[in-house]
């Protein structure tokens, strides 16, 4: 088996993915494609089941807020094709309040790690089977990686030491 050549990777999911591409480029043996959220899933679909690609394992799921810039967050995958030695990094970018598709479906390892983002930043991931804190406690305010969220959290809310004097 023969490793494609860098640029045709991503030429391949340009031609199949077109306008969805946002953007792309590769650096230092480093691809990296944005696509719209709406096409996620599809795409993750084809780099898995794609026999030239071959994208059979996934590496991480994590977020990046980026405010006040909007779409506020980006959602970025990390994959490698064991047997072709090859990695892409995917992302897409998600407005505050909206979701994108999980892919848990297709790597089942996306189960915790999409966990973890949602936990962090508050992205919603649908059709995830089981969408619920990892880190932070079930009545924990808020996201604690965004931007926004307060240096010593919510005082009035939370206070793990007992109430300041």
């Amino acid at each position: 088996m023969t490793q494609l050549n860098k640029i045709d990777i991503i030429g391949k999911i340009k031609n199949k993915f077109g306008d969805a591409i946002l953007e792309s480029h590769s650096f230092r043996d480093d691809d990296t494609v944005v696509i719209q959220k709406e096409r996620l899933k599809d795409l993750c679909t084809f780099l898995k089941n794609d026999q030239e690609l071959d994208f059979d394992y996934l590496l991480d799921v994590c977020g990046v807020d980026y405010l006040p810039d909007e779409p506020r967050f980006e959602v970025v995958y990390h994959m490698s094709s064991i047997a072709r030695k090859h990695r892409l990094r995917v992302k897409t970018r998600v407005a505050d309040g909206e979701s994108v598709d999980s892919v848990t479906s297709v790597w089942p390892t996306a189960d915790w790690t999409e966990r973890e983002t949602f936990d962090m930043f508050g992205i919603r991931f649908d059709g995830h089977p089981d969408l619920r804190r990892i880190y932070m406690a079930d009545d924990w305010k808020g996201y604690p990686l965004r931007k926004d969220f307060p240096e010593r959290g919510y005082k009035d809310e939370y206070q793990p030491f007992g109430e300041e004097e």
